[in-house]
């Protein structure tokens, strides 16, 4: 008999019911391929711990979706019923969903919204980053609320703080934009940090000393948290806490990331 090693697994997983499976993605895992040959993906990994499930008639999808560099909760459906009713629950603004961000600089109040909608900005002006959005009165709707978690002084780069945001609507790059709209970009944000030349440059060159200078972690500080939904009557509620980088950070060790 022939017995087969365990998957490796590249994140944790946080929970499964007989319908849904929660997982803590690490940064830099892509959630799902982009082109054939691409390196491996969330997608792909869960295809393999799922394979009985699939076997059986259920699938593999994906709730929501985390950008590469970003990390923390993503909530999975094991069947097309699941799925379903999770993109429903989606549709109404019945997923509530948290995040953490370290933030440049010390915001001026403790609490404050942000209501600014937001489009991809080369659909208005002249973009050097395709992807890049911003806000704009064209725009579609978009509300964060944010709350100062904590403030701290970095040994190495000066007021930082630690704010949780609760976005309102689900826009791409909305926590990003509106805390770069207030003041307070993204620690290691490449395309709305100290200048949008930081992304041009990673895109060219990989991460380098100089892009370390700039944007002193080589991701952006931002991680899912928090994540809530109600199926059949039943509350699911999963918590992720902030990561080994970002608090190796905090700590001035962020060179051992």
């Amino acid at each position: 008999m022939v017995v087969q090693a365990p998957i490796q697994l590249p994140f944790r997983i946080l929970g499964e019911t007989a319908d849904l499976i929660a997982i803590d993605k690490p940064p830099f895992l892509l959630i799902h391929p982009s082109k054939p040959g691409g390196p491996m993906t969330l997608w792909d990994r869960l295809r393999e711990l799922l394979a009985y499930e699939i076997a059986s008639g259920g699938q593999v999808s994906l709730i929501n979706r985390l950008d590469r560099e970003t990390s923390g909760i993503v909530l999975v459906a094991k069947n097309s019923r699941a799925a379903r009713d999770c993109s429903m629950a989606m549709a109404r603004g019945e997923i509530a969903k948290q995040y953490l961000a370290l933030t440049v600089g010390w915001p001026e109040s403790e609490e404050w919204s942000v209501r600014k909608p937001i489009l991809r900005l080369g659909e208005v002006e002249d973009s050097r980053i395709w992807l890049k959005r911003g806000g704009h009165s064209m725009g579609v709707p978009a509300h964060t609320d944010f709350r100062v978690k904590n403030r701290i002084m970095h040994p190495k780069h000066g007021p930082i703080a630690l704010v949780h945001c609760i976005p309102h609507t689900g826009r791409t790059h909305q926590i990003r934009v509106h805390l770069a709209h207030s003041g307070y970009p993204v620690v290691g944000d490449k395309i709305y940090g100290p200048s949008e030349g930081c992304y041009l440059e990673f895109i060219e060159t990989g991460w380098s000393e100089s892009l370390a200078k700039r944007l002193w972690l080589p991701r952006h500080a931002l991680h899912s948290c928090s994540l809530s939904v109600t199926l059949d009557k039943v509350q699911h509620s999963w918590n992720s806490d902030l990561p080994g980088d970002l608090l190796r950070f905090l700590d001035g060790l962020e060179g051992n990331a």
